[in-house]
C-alpha cells in the first residue's frame, strides 16, 4: 500500500472528530467571552475535517519517499517540542523558548551561534509580546525573581 492524500484525509477526519469530542466537553469555571472556550478547538476540528474530506475528494496521488536523513529531522522535532511541553512550567517560558529555538535552528541547519541568537532574541520578543500587549502570564520558572 501506498501512502496518498487519501489516507491523511481519513487520519484528518479521524483527528477532527476526536478533537471535536474533547473540544466540546470544554466549559470554564468563570465566563471571560460569550462563547467560552470551546469555540476555538470545534472550529479548528471543522477545519481540519473539511481539508480531509477536500484531500479524500481530490486526492489519489502517491507521495515520494523521504529524502534520506529527514525522518530523523522529524522524530528531533518531535522530541524537541515533547521537551518544550514538559520543560515550559518548571524552567519558565524564557528558558524553555530559548533552549527550543535553538535546538530547532540548529536541527534545520543553522550554526550553534546563530540558532543561539535567534533563540535569545524570539524567546525575549514572544515574552514581550505576550505579557506587556497581550497581558497573558506566562510561568518564569528559573528566573522567578529576576522578572
Amino acid at each position: 500500500m501506498t501512502l496518498n492524500d487519501r489516507v491523511l484525509g481519513i487520519f484528518a477526519i479521524v483527528l477532527a472528530a476526536f478533537m471535536a469530542y474533547h473540544g466540546y466537553g470544554m466549559n470554564s469555571e468563570f465566563s471571560y467571552e460569550p462563547l467560552g472556550p470551546k469555540v476555538f478547538p470545534l472550529l479548528l476540528s471543522g477545519f481540519l475535517a473539511l481539508c480531509g474530506v477536500i484531500l479524500i475528494i481530490k486526492g489519489g496521488n502517491p507521495v515520494p519517499r523521504n529524502p534520506k536523513g529527514s525522518s530523523v529531522r522529524i522524530i528531533s522535532m518531535i522530541a524537541i517540542l515533547f521537551f518544550y511541553a514538559f520543560a515550559f512550567q518548571p524552567l519558565g517560558f524564557l528558558i524553555s523558548t530559548l533552549i527550543m529555538v535553538t535546538l530547532v535552528g540548529k536541527l534545520f541547519g543553522g550554526s550553534w551561534l546563530h540558532s543561539l541568537f535567534g533563540g535569545i532574541g524570539m524567546s525575549i520578543v514572544l515574552y514581550l509580546l505576550f505579557d506587556l500587549t497581550l497581558d497573558v502570564v506566562l510561568p518564569t520558572g528559573l528566573l522567578e525573581g529576576l522578572i
